[in-house]
């Protein structure tokens, strides 16, 4: 099986300002997004592993067009979504979303050891994702815990999978309820960058 993608797009926000709190260091959000048309329309699968292999393919895209529009090293926190078509089932992005579809993303960025949160739903055109985001490499870190809201203006169409990849270079802005730091995880990694 290969996914065939319909549109593509990168979003990139930049947040300067919280509660009337101004930073000298913004939070820069980054998406990739795909829009695949579903290969599983008009049946039941019962075996969606066909659909998980061709994942790999369009999570590295997703990971080149991330490391085009930030740099990896500065990556802190990510997360995944999908909207699927109302033709299809929700089942089928949650199998676009596993760990094939992720581990190219992870290579890309130069690695991650939390899971990714993630969602899913089905929608049209229009529908609002929340992605929800933690820091990459311990789950527990609070100041991580955020997300980016899509809205799509030309789809899922009925017969699409909408996929997105999320990633941010710090914590919230004016994270203050305590609990592990970025910097007591990094210093346990001995290291590693982000």
């Amino acid at each position: 099986m290969k996914l065939l993608p319909r549109r593509t797009q990168v979003v990139i926000q930049q947040k300067l300002e919280e509660a009337g709190q101004r930073t000298d260091a913004p939070m820069t959000r980054v998406a990739a997004i795909v829009t695949v048309a579903n290969p599983l329309l008009g049946e039941f699968a019962q075996d969606l592993r066909p659909l998980m292999e061709a994942s790999v393919e369009i999570g590295a895209m997703m990971g080149d067009m991330i490391a085009s529009a930030i740099p990896p090293e500065t990556i802190e926190s990510y997360g995944k979504g999908g909207i699927v078509g109302v033709r299809g089932e929700q089942e089928h992005a949650n199998a676009l979303l596993t760990s094939a579809f992720a581990d190219p993303i992870r290579n890309r960025i130069g690695g991650g050891k939390a899971w990714i949160s993630s969602f899913t739903k089905i929608g049209g055109p229009g529908t609002v994702l929340d992605v929800p985001m933690n820091h990459r490499y311990d789950v527990y870190v609070r100041s991580h815990y955020d997300g980016m809201s899509f809205a799509l203006a030309d789809g899922p169409l009925p017969d699409e999978i909408a996929l997105v990849f999320c990633v941010s270079d710090r914590g919230r802005l004016n994270a203050r309820v305590g609990g592990l730091t970025h910097e007591e995880v990094m210093s346990k990694l001995g290291g590693v960058s982000a």
